[in-house]
Parts: C-alpha cells; sequence; structure tokens
C-alpha cells in the first residue's frame, strides 16, 4: 500500500472539547486531478477497514470498475482511532512518551468527519464530486455534507442511518462487554484484550450477516455432528482473522464513534438537520440487513432534498454493501449518469 501522511501542526479540538496535540492522518490517493479539479471522488471507510479502497471494495473500485484512477481522483483516508496509521490509542501521547490506550479523548462521528475535511484542506480539494460511504463511513458522509453542504455535489450513503439506533448500540456494547471481561484489556500492552476482541468480532458477524446467510453456509451435511459444528468454526477464524490485523483499544473506541452518531444532536430533529444537504444524494438499502434495516435507509431519502433511494436484495444481510459489486455499479452508474453537471432533477424512488 502507497499510504501517505499528512501531520496536522494544529491543535485538533474534538467536539467535546478535549484535544489531541498531535494527529497525524493516513490516507491514499488513485489516479490525478483533472485541470477542472471536479472529478474527485471521496471514501469514508467503515468500521475496520483502511484507506487502501481498491483492496477491501474491489469490483466498485480498480482499474477497470466504475470508480477507477484513469478517470477519477479517488481519495480514502484512514479515519481517526484506527489500526491503520491514523492517531489512535496506540499513538504516542507526548505528554507521556506512551501509547495512550484508554487515555485517548473519546470522539463521535462528527469529530470523524472533522479530520476528513482539515485532509481536504491540505489536499487543496475545494470540491468533491462524489463522497461516498457505508455503514459508519455513510455516517461520516451524512456529517461532513450537513457540515459543508456546498462542498459536497453528489452524495451515495449504504446500509447507514441518520440516528444509531437501540438496536445498534446494544449490539456494540455487547462487543464491549466482551473485550472488557479479557483481563489483559487493562495491561496497556499493544496485544491487551486479543481474547476480547475475537469474541466481540464473533458477536459482530451475527448482526452483519442473517439467520438464513448462515442457515446455507454454514449448514451441515451430516445429522450425527454433536460438536465441532462449521458455524463454530466459521465464528472462530473470523474473530482470529480480525486480531491478527487489528486491536482492541482502536475497536472499542470505533464502536463508541458509532453509538454516537446522531446528526440531531445539538441541530434539531434529524429529519430537519437533513434538509441542510445540498449535495444530490443516493440512498441504497439492503433488503436483508438486520443491523442497519433499510427504513433507517428510508427515513434519509425522505428528508434529504435531491435524494433518490434504491433498495438492493442480497443474501449477506449489511454485508453485501462490500460484496454486492456488481449491483451496486448499476445502481451507482445510473445515478452518476443521471445526476451528471448541469442535471440536478432527481426523483425520489419509494418503495411499496
Amino acid at each position: 500500500m502507497n499510504i501517505k501522511k499528512y501531520t496536522h501542526n494544529k491543535t485538533f479540538k474534538l467536539e467535546d472539547g478535549s484535544v489531541l496535540p498531535d494527529l497525524e492522518i493516513a490516507y491514499q490517493t488513485y489516479g490525478r486531478l483533472n485541470d477542472k479539479r471536479d472529478n474527485v471522488i471521496w471514501v469514508c471507510h467503515a468500521l475496520t477497514a483502511n484507506s487502501d479502497v481498491l483492496d477491501w471494495w474491489k469490483g466498485l473500485f480498480g482499474e477497470n470498475d466504475l470508480f477507477n484512477p484513469k478517470d477519477h481522483y479517488i481519495v480514502c483516508a484512514n479515519i481517526l482511532g484506527s489500526h491503520y496509521g491514523t492517531t489512535n490509542p496506540l499513538s504516542e501521547n507526548p505528554q507521556t512518551g506512551s501509547p495512550y490506550y484508554m487515555s485517548f479523548p473519546k470522539f463521535n462521528t462528527r469529530d470523524l468527519a472533522a479530520v476528513q475535511r482539515i485532509l481536504a484542506d491540505y489536499l487543496d480539494i475545494e470540491e468533491i464530486s462524489v463522497l461516498i460511504g457505508g455503514s459508519l463511513g455513510g455516517q461520516q458522509a451524512m456529517e461532513w455534507a450537513i457540515a459543508e453542504p456546498d462542498r459536497i455535489k453528489r452524495l451515495i450513503l449504504i446500509a447507514t442511518n441518520a440516528v444509531h439506533s437501540p438496536w445498534g448500540v446494544a449490539f456494540n456494547e455487547s462487543q464491549r462487554l466482551a473485550i472488557s471481561a479479557d483481563p489483559t484489556f487493562h495491561s496497556n500492552h499493544p496485544d491487551g484484550g486479543k481474547n476480547g476482541l475475537k469474541a466481540a468480532r464473533s458477536i459482530a458477524l451475527l448482526s452483519y450477516r442473517n439467520y438464513d446467510t448462515y442457515g446455507i453456509s454454514q449448514q451441515e451435511v451430516s445429522n450425527d455432528k454433536t460438536d465441532d459444528f462449521k458455524a463454530s468454526s466459521y465464528q472462530n477464524y473470523q474473530g482470529e482473522k480480525l486480531v491478527k490485523r487489528f486491536n482492541a483499544y482502536s475497536y472499542w473506541y470505533l464502536s463508541k464513534a458509532m453509538d454516537s452518531h446522531n446528526v440531531g444532536r445539538g441541530r434539531g430533529l434529524a429529519d430537519e438537520v437533513l434538509k441542510k444537504i445540498k449535495a444530490v444524494t443516493l440512498v441504497i438499502g439492503i433488503t436483508s440487513d438486520l443491523l442497519f434495516p433499510p427504513a433507517e435507509q428510508r427515513f434519509l431519502a425522505e428528508h434529504i432534498p435531491d435524494a433518490s433511494y434504491t433498495e438492493i436484495s442480497s443474501f449477506y444481510g449489511h454485508d453485501g454493501f462490500l460484496i454486492e459489486t456488481e449491483i451496486l455499479t448499476k445502481e451507482i452508474g445510473s445515478f452518476l449518469k443521471r445526476t451528471a453537471y448541469g442535471s440536478h432533477i432527481v426523483t425520489l424512488h419509494k418503495i411499496a
């Protein structure tokens, strides 16, 4: 990965008033800014992803895909608190000379969006042609489009919401309970909480997929089994896979940030706040999504001016926003064609 780093020379003040004396942002860019400077595609990534969007969103982003470096200037920044280079709980606290761990300041989705804006300023990008994000990435993109409505021209929100639900908070709290039950989490060590993180990932997977997904993909071929089930092996494998590439402290803080998401906080009713968005918007829901049910996306489309809504059918539940790239390419490609510059008339399609 060709990761670039930007060191912000000013103290970064978070929404709650706490500060980070040092802020480093890891990011990647693909392609070139054109002469008109109107080909920027900015990606806000989800919970445990990174800035290498050509890797984790293959089929939608790539040399031969809808969003390709030949036609677009693609930017993806690693989010605040994440494991992949941007300032996070394992970064050194300049006041102590040791990693922050649980002394890292709490942050929310508005803070995540503020970091994205800082990078855009540094890159001298005044106009973003398309801002896109799914899940936690969609929450960030939404906050950015509210904070800077004139900067964002087109907005694509996938499997996300205006206010994180009690259901979503409960899933995240269950994961944090698993992490905090691991005594090593409190040891202030980079590998602290590994077993807890493994259990947390197992819990998360149940919200990313659904009953039917497991019923087919993890179905046993024998009627004689009483132990060592495929579903058990799958949960263990996925938990271990995350532990190898992420840390429990970042996971803890990022899940808290997701819980914090509420566009109405300090502003008014969510439906009124969404009207601040000027970007022509496409909202995409997934029929089988248990974590961000389609009703949450319909709410967005109904209250964002110039918003259209489409709903895709997927076997993969919430993870469909990462997997169903063929149908996403079709829906997003159609949206881009009908919202080309000079044409801002978009019809809201409601699902009966």
